[in-house]
């Protein structure tokens, strides 16, 4: 099949690309949030195709995969197609609700044309989906391999955009161990949270290709998965995969996936109260 699909999140994307099927990937001049075309931290095979808005109306689509709402506006403009009409198409959803728990309506809830699927149970039974029909398609990740040595005695975590996504991703968890313990940071927006923790200078590691990443986590004691509120993390399943001992939060669908036999502990840590005068 001929896959349509925006680059929107680079590790779930890059487990899709993998697969036997033809993905078609927009792209725009400046690979912006809306065509950023192939990944560039990531190995892609050739299957993984990049086109410009200009292609898409004369090119061969079979399905369209969505993943935010907008998106249905730009296949309709870009290809002259529309979503669950004109073409086949999927909504995956990636996240918990943002709004309210439990009452929170899915953009796509009052459609019945274009199934749901989320990647987590967690996120179906969060997400007021509607008329919409839905499905769960679990988070898969690439095996890296047993690549954990533990030899440095400190924590990895792996978090996007930490500042931005505050104490959703457990920002404010990370930065306050990271006054106890050594907690090496590794993701996009580091020079963001080298201003917002200053203290954790010399430990922010930007956009590490993922050959490199897995090598580099197993390097580390354990994994701190410090999420919140979000859908299950590839990092926490990849850390895992390579044979990490792992920290969570009981939150989400974590507990599901991760328990205690597997060296997941609900986190129960409580970071130091500050004294006056610390910052």
């Amino acid at each position: 099949m001929r896959v349509l699909i925006w680059h929107v999140h680079g590790s779930w994307t890059t487990s899709f690309v993998h697969g036997r099927h033809t993905c078609l990937l927009p792209v725009v001049e400046d690979r912006g949030p809306d065509g950023r075309g192939r990944a560039r931290t990531w190995d892609w095979p050739a299957s993984a195709v990049e086109l410009a808005p200009a292609e898409l109306a004369d090119a061969d689509i079979d399905v369209v995969v969505l993943q935010r709402p907008h998106e249905l506006e730009l296949l309709e403009r870009w290809t002259g197609r529309r979503a669950g009409t004109d073409l086949p198409a999927v909504y995956v959803e990636h996240d918990t609700p943002r709004g309210p728990a439990v009452a929170t309506r899915h953009p796509l809830a009052e459609r019945s044309d274009i199934p749901v699927v989320h990647v987590t149970h967690f996120n179906r039974m969060m997400w007021d989906n509607g008329q919409a029909p839905t499905e769960v398609v679990e988070h898969g990740v690439l095996d890296p391999g047993p690549l954990y040595t533990g030899r440095t005695a400190s924590l990895a975590a792996v978090v996007n955009e930490p500042v931005r996504r505050g104490r959703i991703a457990g920002t404010d968890l990370l930065t306050a161990l990271a006054r106890e313990l050594p907690v090496d940071v590794y993701g996009m927006g580091m020079d963001q949270l080298a201003e917002h923790a200053p203290h954790m200078a010399g430990r922010l590691h930007e956009n590490y290709p993922q050959e490199k990443l897995h090598g580099a986590l197993g390097e580390h004691r354990a994994y701190f998965h410090p999420y919140r509120w979000t859908s299950l993390g590839l990092a926490l399943l990849e850390a895992m995969t390579i044979g990490m001992p792992v920290l969570g939060l009981s939150t989400t669908e974590a507990p599901r996936a991760c328990h205690r036999a597997r060296g997941c502990s609900p986190t129960t840590w409580r970071p130091s109260p500050r004294r006056p005068g610390t910052g």
